[in-house]
């Protein structure tokens, strides 16, 4: 792309798989006619590759190309189903450690939404936690009968996110952000999620910092959802809520996301590949544009993001469309015609070239490159501190509570305690209820009766012999944190 800037900032770009060749098109033939000063990479990515072998779908080039450049452009990108093989899009975000997913709605002029016609404007911000939770992927057979998922939490994880959405929130001149949460039922992880968040609120008081229960926030937001602003939330409830919001606004083709990272950042459409319109010259650009135009702010180009998003908008308002808005026998446009109205209301100034790289563009190349990985453990960690309280086993059983019970009884000795059977995460034994059915897995917690009295490897020389005994499928310490136990009670405990 011509310009008369001293550089251009390079950005690699991957089309995607379906729809995503002509909607990446339309966009960059937006981005050449306002002379963005960017070198646009081309990098394969998506299905075929994984078709081809390579597990991460993506060449190791193309993974060369966008640790070298620092931002990813793309497209939508289908993920085989029936492979076993792990989305293509949510493995892009963790290898490059993309922790906060920003995605903005807002109600656009001449879209037909229930609250468009009640007069009330959508303006929401969700910043959704984008590497950890049940997003790890971490799963297991436990039984034949029983999966299990591990969710996991981090502190710094936590606080990456939490930074990221307050210091948004300031810049943009927000006045509230809100945290959701499940740290009713979840006092652990989410609780930790939530306790980061007030931590992080304390550096940041002229914003009001509130909390709601996720399932209370889904009510709300489908009756007042102009009474929200900034929204942060764990990764699988952010996934969710932000679906939902962008049903407020006409949908996910309305709906852009950017995928930000301390070092490497990724722009790209949330919606699906559309196969069955792919090639047809009908898919609706605009979540890839305005995503776009969330790379162009991120690079420091914030005057032509600003033409573009004003140009979109007056489009829209003008009654242009694509086939995803127009209600049946309204006559729509293409992609590509939908993209050259949008270009016919940009104006002149906005096709000016850039002289000068903006600040936030020249920094960009200097942070990039890593020679090895970076542990990330919150300062000031007391290891003294952090004590064994004993464990929880998990066992492949189908005997009734109280008859296990007695199985593992004679391994409570030297000042270990069987303390509590659960299953499904309810005791019972040595309290509960007959009525409670059970699947044969069982949680069995060995508490110390002084924490801290047994090495871990005593400890595991336990769980050894109680194998000879009953199936075990896995094993969980019990940490204390001083005095604070770091681990959860059973329902009815």
């Amino acid at each position: 792309m011509a310009s008369a800037a001293k550089n251009v900032i390079p950005v690699a770009v991957a089309q995607g798989d379906g729809i995503g060749k002509e909607i990446m098109g339309a966009c960059l033939k937006i981005f050449s006619a306002i002379n963005v000063p960017i070198d646009f990479r081309p990098v394969e990515m998506g299905k075929d590759l994984y078709m081809k072998g390579y597990s991460t779908g993506m060449t190791p080039e193309a993974q060369a190309t966008v640790e070298k450049a620092g931002i990813l452009f793309k497209g939508p990108m289908e993920t085989p189903k029936g492979t076993g093989m792990k989305s293509i899009n949510v493995t892009a975000r963790k290898v490059w450690s993309t922790f906060a997913n920003k995605r903005v709605f807002e109600t656009f002029p001449g879209v037909d939404t229930v609250f468009a016609r009640a007069g009330i404007p959508v303006s929401l911000t969700i910043f959704r936690e984008n590497i950890e939770d049940t997003y790890g992927g971490i799963e297991h057979m436990q039984t034949n009968d029983v999966a299990q998922c591990r969710r996991l939490i981090t502190r710094p994880g936590s606080s990456q996110v939490h930074r990221f959405a307050f210091e948004t929130a300031r810049k943009n001149k927000a006045k509230r952000i809100t945290c959701v949460h499940k740290a009713n039922i979840m006092k652990i992880t989410d609780g930790a999620f939530l306790n980061s968040f007030y931590e992080m609120a304390k550096e940041y008081p002229e914003l009001v910092a509130d909390d709601m229960i996720v399932d209370d926030m889904c009510m709300k937001l489908v009756m007042t959802p102009d009474k929200f602003d900034c929204i942060v939330l764990p990764n699988l409830q952010g996934d969710i809520v932000s679906d939902l919001c962008a049903g407020l606004v006409g949908g996910l083709g309305l709906a852009p996301s950017a995928n930000i990272g301390e070092r490497i950042s990724i722009f790209e459409a949330v919606h699906g590949t559309a196969p069955d319109i792919a090639g047809k010259n009908m898919a609706n650009p605009t979540a890839l544009l305005l995503s776009g135009l969330m790379m162009l702010r991120h690079l420091g180009f914030q005057n032509k993001a600003d033409y573009v998003h004003s140009a979109l908008r007056t489009t829209l308002e003008k009654g242009y469309r694509t086939r995803d808005l127009c209600r049946p026998g309204i006559k729509y446009l293409s992609t590509t015609d939908f993209a050259d109205a949008v270009l016919d209301h940009i104006p002149p100034i906005a096709r000016r070239e850039v002289t000068e790289l903006p600040p936030r563009a020249h920094a960009l190349p200097e942070v990039v490159e890593l020679k090895e990985n970076i542990m990330q453990v919150t300062p000031g960690r007391n290891r003294a501190n952090e004590f064994s309280g004993g464990f929880d086993i998990f066992v492949d059983s189908e005997l009734l509570p109280g008859d296990l019970a007695q199985v593992l009884q004679k391994f409570a000795t030297n000042g270990l305690k069987l303390t509590m059977i659960s299953n499904r995460g309810t005791q019972v034994w040595p309290t509960g209820s007959v009525y409670t059915e059970l699947v044969n897995h069982y949680r069995c917690r060995f508490e110390l009766e002084v924490k801290g009295s047994k090495k871990e490897s005593e400890l595991l020389q336990v769980v050894a012999e109680i194998g000879e005994a009953v199936r075990v499928c896995s094993l969980e310490m019990l940490l204390y944190l001083g005095d604070t136990p770091g681990f959860s009670k059973a329902q009815g405990q």
